[in-house]
């Protein structure tokens, strides 16, 4: 990671996408996610309609936070696949596991909610870390 890229910084984008559709289907976290969030079969067929959409905004997101991460990874001198993973650690502890917390601590989510999404998202970090080094 020694000069931001686009490519690299696409790439993880599309792995972080790719990570939630397989984290948040029903074989995996999916229906567990659903009763957590009180959604019935009627308002995820709903959903499902804006569902290109949706994706597209997550791109979006993922991209936002690729290229932050690549920027992490540049300052911190990260350049092999251990400091990869410790980047999407670090970067996970700092500013995603903790506020989520609220989801918790306010809005009453169960602790098996949180486990999930923020689950999700250091899985997500390392990968897009790992996939940010090795294409630099």
């Amino acid at each position: 990671m020694f000069e931001v890229t686009f490519v690299p910084i696409l790439v993880a984008a599309i792995v972080s996408v790719v990570i939630a559709f397989v984290w948040f289907h029903e074989k995996a976290f999916g229906k567990t996610f659903m009763r957590y969030m009180n959604l019935t079969p009627e308002q995820s067929a709903r959903g499902k309609k804006r569902m290109p959409i949706a994706t597209f905004v997550a791109f979006l997101s993922s991209l936002v936070a690729a290229y932050v991460l690549n920027y992490f990874g540049i300052a911190w001198g990260v350049y092999d696949w251990v400091g990869a993973i410790e980047l999407g650690i670090w970067v996970w502890i700092g500013f995603a596991a903790p506020p989520m917390l609220g989801m918790v601590l306010w809005e009453m989510k169960p602790i098996k909610y949180y486990l999930i999404v923020a689950g999700y998202w250091l899985v997500a970090f390392i990968a897009m870390a790992l996939v940010l080094v090795l294409l630099a």
